[in-house]
């Protein structure tokens, strides 16, 4: 089969020909059609952004495709299923929090590195091994549809945030970081799980006002100017009233300003969910308001990535209409295309646009 092998940090994958994947016990092989290329793909593919991983691999997180082998204890699958391919690979022995490792990308820790090993070789192929339960059936598609299938990948980060502080129906959320890939997401995914308002918080006014277009009236901006306590005060007033669920989703290049000012918006009793990066850029740590949290009874959740029955669940939404898939505009690159297509991923990062290598 073709795949996109990369060999040295620095040097660009080589689309060339490798043996094709074969299914073991509890893995299945998928025919893939809709591969992700990663806004910053250049990024760890040039070291400027570490990851850690073993070489020689084929990167690509994720994958929209149809079954093509499965192993010997599969029960459900089918040859010939559509299913989205889930990236995030976690350990079967563990009893707690597993060791999870990104198929395609990088392993969460030293721990995690069997799981690289084993599971190492991502999408940017014509066909991908993974385990069984990383493969979700998500119905008949239009194979035309398959790359807009593929922005699951992006909402499932903030469906497992604001799923883990308990986001329900006629709440109000506050999404902190907005007017990125996964905050714009999150505003989506928020209104697809019932929120009654969501307060788009960030600087760039063209993106809060499509987000604010796209919301259907329940989507209102705060526009942040670095002040903390006026920032808060401009969440407040655009929530119209107590805010329930504070989701921070802020890169590593933001500042602690920044997450403080949302995070004291929230009404007492509120939750905070965690899933950005400030602090992880070289800033300074965020020190959280001790008295403040506990007399206000405040619930704060770090959450890195999504549990895995949460991929079932979006798949649902999906298939409802009540999470709509058509907001993105999504490009398309063949695998022999495949500088250009990070090229593209790089150059167009942002909300509402996704770059697939259609294989």
């Amino acid at each position: 089969m073709k795949a996109a092998l990369f060999e040295r940090i620095g040097k660009s994958p080589a689309v060339v020909v490798v043996p094709d994947p074969v299914a073991g016990d509890g893995d299945v092989v998928v025919d893939v059609v809709a591969a992700p290329v990663l806004a910053y793909a250049h990024e760890v593919l040039s070291g400027e952004r570490p990851m850690l991983f073993e070489l020689p691999f084929v990167p690509g997180t994720g994958a929209i495709g149809r079954v093509s082998v499965v192993g010997p204890d599969a029960t459900e699958l089918k040859v010939g299923d559509w299913v989205y391919c889930d990236p995030t690979i976690r350990a079967r022995d563990s009893q707690g929090l597993p060791a999870i490792a990104l198929q395609g990308l990088t392993a969460n820790g030293p721990t995690a590195l069997p799981l690289q090993r084993q599971y190492r070789n991502g999408s940017w192929a014509e066909r991908l091994r993974l385990p069984l339960e990383n493969v979700v059936p998500i119905g008949d598609i239009d194979a035309d549809d398959a790359g807009r299938w593929l922005t699951l990948g992006t909402m499932l980060v903030p469906y497992g945030g604001l799923s883990s502080v308990g986001l329900t129906a006629g709440e109000t959320v506050v999404v902190n970081g907005s007017t990125g890939a996964f905050g714009s997401a999150a505003v989506a995914v928020a209104l697809a799980m019932g929120a009654a308002g969501v307060v788009a918080t960030g600087r760039n006014e063209a993106v809060l006002d499509a987000l604010v277009a796209k919301g259907s009236g329940r989507v209102r901006p705060a526009r942040m100017t670095g002040d903390q306590d006026a920032d808060t005060a401009a969440i407040r007033t655009a929530a119209r009233g107590p805010i329930d669920v504070v989701f921070d989703i802020l890169p590593p290049q933001a500042s602690e300003a920044q997450v403080l000012a949302a995070i004291r918006s929230v009404r007492p009793g509120g939750r905070i969910s965690l899933m950005g990066g400030v602090g992880m850029g070289g800033g300074g740590e965020l020190v959280f308001p001790y008295p403040w949290l506990m007399r206000n009874n405040i619930t704060i959740k770090g959450q890195w990535m999504y549990p895995r029955d949460a991929v079932g669940r979006l798949v649902a939404l999906a298939r409802s209409g009540v999470l709509d898939l058509h907001r993105y505009e999504v490009s398309e690159f063949p695998l022999d295309a495949l500088a250009e297509a990070i090229d593209n991923a790089a150059a167009t990062a942002g909300p509402f646009a996704r770059t697939v290598l259609r294989i």
